[in-house]
């Protein structure tokens, strides 16, 4: 049996101003840590925002928002992660744009990176990121970790393809109010249909992002909706709109007996 909590920390973002960010961030991740949590979870692009039309969201591997969520974890001893819009070393010359990245830091100076496989196409994500290719798990005191990032929520193909060796999956996401029943719906189907915990993390407030011209294409209001579901669907733990921080233990004897008494993973074809 392996029992870690994890701790969602639902925020606002200022918009691209990483300072402030790290300056209202830091203090909520040392309290999640003094509240037991062994995971700590801010949102997607914690540091700036969802614009990736912004040249100014770029930055390079291991750069100022990965480095923040690294110190964090070591002055908190935990496993805290966000994601960044880093541009990987081996890009190629003739494709410069940046990945949509979690980057898992470790209180031991570990970093796992995942890179979003599926771009929000919808917004246009997609021309100024490259997708990811690779699934990324990652073991966590006993608890294996699958790690994914906003509209990968939409595509259940991938999280079946690394069900058989995942306890708890977790997404993070700037996911819009206007489709908060899509995020609530599907987070909970993605728990049910593979057995796992899942922790689903989501801003709150309003954004400014602006296209390529620099106009603006917002505001665009986020409802947080943040949540933990256990194998079986149940809500362990849910918040409403406002910034908070939720807690949820991930336990692996769980999701043993949930699949052993309901063997419907051997089933898939």
């Amino acid at each position: 049996m392996s029992v870690v909590r994890v701790a969602a920390v639902q925020h606002d973002i200022v918009w691209f101003d990483r300072e402030a960010n790290y300056v209202a961030l830091a203090p909520r991740i040392s309290a999640a840590a003094a509240g037991g949590a062994r995971i700590v979870l801010l949102t997607e692009t914690f540091s700036t925002g969802f614009s990736f039309a912004d040249p100014a969201i770029a930055e390079p591997e291991g750069g100022p928002s990965s480095q923040f969520l690294v110190d964090q974890a070591a002055a908190n001893d935990v496993w805290v992660g966000g994601t960044c819009a880093e541009l990987a070393p081996d890009a190629p010359a003739d494709d410069q744009r940046v990945s949509n990245v979690f980057v898992l830091a470790g209180p031991d100076g570990t970093v796992h990176r995942y890179r979003k496989i599926h771009p929000f196409s919808h917004s246009g994500e997609d021309e100024y990121v490259r997708a990811g290719s690779e699934h990324i798990t990652v073991t966590i005191d006993g608890v294996r970790c699958s790690l994914f990032i906003c509209y990968d929520l939409r595509f259940a193909d991938e999280f079946w393809a690394v069900a058989h060796d995942t306890d708890a999956y977790l997404l993070i996401a700037n996911w819009p109010a206007k489709r908060r029943h899509h995020w609530q719906t599907l987070a909970r189907a993605r728990a049910i249909e593979n057995q796992a915990y899942f922790v689903a993390v989501n801003r709150v407030g309003r954004d400014g992002a602006l296209d390529a011209e620099g106009k603006r294409t917002g505001p665009l209001d986020h409802s947080g909706d943040s949540a933990v579901f256990d194998p079986m669907g149940e809500v362990l733990v849910s918040a409403a709109g406002a910034e908070t921080t939720i807690f949820a233990d991930i336990d692996t004897d769980v999701v043993a007996a949930t699949r052993q008494h309901f063997q419907f993973l051997q089933d898939r074809r």
